[in-house]
């Protein structure tokens, strides 16, 4: 459904053709009945700044940002939440009343959210170390999100151990624990969550190689992979009797804010969701 006064978002990034935003968003419009639309938005990294820029002039209320733009938001937005600021990136754009631009990212909103909720309830990330693979974007996100929860110990692992070290850096939490990617087998050892947030696993990629034999049985495996669903490190660590995870919930939480900001409805994350982003045909 869509008027002249329909309320206009949507995801900006190059190529954008891949993102399953549009997918997860036209189910809640339709399913909430609003008079709105969200659209794909193919914008060269060349052209991103004029096209945030112009995002007021246009009516939109505002957009998401996937890759290459994520930094550029972060350069140009007028404000920045907490998150955003601690993360280094923007991922959703809200436009406000009198035009200028606030930035935020919801990344680690979309990880915690899609952990806790999938969790078991006797589970929580306070009881021990949790175990970060990877030092991108991703694994920033995760580890202000683990951060923030509670968590005693964050032993993040990143094959180049240098960007691993920056992260801690940036983030200054004496809590964050940089470790040798060839040691990520022991690092298992006592803890109560695995994060795997590097692309091994994902589908045109190798899987990732590591041995769950220090990992205790009651800690939760979760890959932010989602394609596939089920990736290799899920089906071994759910095979030996760890509960796990998978990655599609932390794209669908993470639109939950950008939705509720741009359409003023606070929208759920349900099967028949998981099942449409899936496969929408």
């Amino acid at each position: 459904m869509l008027t002249g006064k329909g309320l206009v978002a949507g995801v900006m990034g190059w190529p954008v053709g891949h993102s399953r935003s549009p997918l997860l968003h036209g189910f809640w419009l339709r399913h909430y009945g609003i008079d709105g639309a969200y659209v794909p938005l193919a914008v060269p990294p060349d052209r991103a700044e004029q096209a945030i820029r112009a995002l007021p002039a246009m009516g939109f209320r505002g957009c998401n940002l996937t890759i290459p733009h994520k930094e550029v938001a972060f350069r140009i937005v007028d404000r920045l939440d907490s998150s955003a600021r601690r993360i280094g990136a923007v991922n959703t754009i809200i436009v406000a009343p009198d035009g200028t631009l606030e930035g935020r990212n919801t990344d680690g909103f979309g990880f915690w959210e899609n952990l806790i909720t999938s969790a078991p309830a006797s589970w929580s990330v306070t009881q021990g170390p949790s175990v970060v693979l990877g030092a991108g974007g991703a694994a920033r996100a995760v580890v202000v999100a683990l951060l923030d929860a509670g968590a005693p110990e964050i032993r993040l692992l990143n094959r180049t151990q240098a960007r691993a070290a920056e992260i801690a850096a940036d983030l200054g939490d004496p809590r964050i624990k940089v470790g040798a990617w060839d040691g990520r087998d022991a690092a298992l050892d006592g803890a109560v969550l695995l994060v795997n947030s590097t692309s091994q696993g994902m589908t045109g990629y190798p899987p990732l190689e590591i041995d769950l034999s220090a990992l205790p049985l009651d800690a939760i495996v979760t890959d932010i992979v989602y394609v596939p669903l089920v990736t290799p490190l899920l089906a071994t660590a759910s095979a030996r009797g760890n509960p796990v995870v998978d990655g599609l919930g932390m794209l669908l939480h993470q639109a939950r804010p950008g939705f509720h900001a741009w359409f003023g409805t606070d929208p759920q994350v349900t099967e028949d969701l998981r099942r449409f982003v899936l496969d929408p045909r």
